[in-house]
């Protein structure tokens, strides 16, 4: 379920092409989606932010920075994060991820950009280890690249136990952060699926019943999270095999449905439509 990679101009306005150098990120393909400049991106925080609760910034340039990455200028967000130290990182990690997740097509690019952002974001919490979100961006890239190496060698490197403590800890410092429960509940099922209930829960603390709980807890936390229901379908296939299938083709549906708020949700939209029509 990967969308359409054809390049389209989408160069929102105060965001500049990138650097031939550094030009080699792919664009968003999708222009049906709202727009942002800085005042409505702040009106719209909460909605925007609803699954990873972070503080807007405030008016200025690394404000410009996160208008680039609600419009899918994901290469010049990272790039403005970057230039603003610490308080960027955020901003940077946030929008190498999606990036590297949704749009990157080289396989071996992709996963040296979620080492990028896990390194990253392991520094910053190394620094700060109380900040819930720069541990859930070090967890996403670390899920993600065990996912592109296969889980069961992740298992076997020990980056299962790595992710499952780290979104723990996210979950610790900030109750309301949904994305970090639906990713911990994707990781129960993911372990799960791979090594089998019982070796699951011996070896690594996993249960069907907890996968569910934290997808059930994040939904409602944030239900407008295409990705959310999309993940909560995978989990019940995972958990359950095709007795489940009815009811994860309504989560896809429900996901399906979500009007997107910003590029990251366009594309979550985007790969639920092509997950129905598979």
């Amino acid at each position: 379920m990967t969308p359409d990679l054809r390049p389209v101009s989408l160069l929102p306005p105060g965001c500049h092409a990138p650097t031939a150098q550094a030009g080699r990120w792919a664009p968003l393909p999708y222009a049906d989606m709202p727009r942002f400049d800085t005042q409505r991106l702040l009106a719209a925080w909460p909605r925007l932010h609803a699954g990873n609760p972070l503080p807007p910034p405030a008016p200025g340039p690394l404000a410009d920075g996160w208008v680039c990455y609600h419009n899918g200028e994901f290469e010049r967000a990272a790039a403005i994060g970057l230039q603003h130290g610490t308080d960027g990182l955020m901003l940077a990690n946030q929008a190498t991820a999606i990036y590297a997740n949704y749009l990157e097509p080289r396989e071996t690019v992709r996963l040296a950009l979620f080492l990028q952002v896990a390194e990253r974001a392991a520094g910053h919490a190394a620094v700060e280890p109380g900040n819930a979100h720069a541990l859930f961006w070090e967890a996403y890239a670390l899920g993600r690249y065990a996912q592109g190496i296969s889980v069961a060698r992740a298992l076997a490197q020990g980056l299962g136990t790595k992710v499952k403590t780290v979104l723990e800890r996210v979950i610790a410092l900030e109750p309301h952060h949904a994305d970090a429960h639906i990713a911990l509940g994707a990781f129960h099922a993911e372990v799960i699926d791979k090594v089998g209930p019982l070796v699951g829960c011996m070896t690594y603390g996993v249960r069907a019943e907890f996968a569910v709980a934290l997808f059930e807890r994040g939904l409602a936390l944030n239900p407008s999270s295409a990705s959310g229901w999309m993940e909560y379908a995978r989990g019940l296939l995972m958990l359950e095999g095709d007795s489940r299938l009815p009811e994860a083709t309504r989560l896809y549906e429900k996901a399906a449905a979500v009007v997107p708020a910003d590029a990251r949700e366009r594309l979550d939209v985007e790969l639920a439509r092509a997950g129905l029509a598979d």
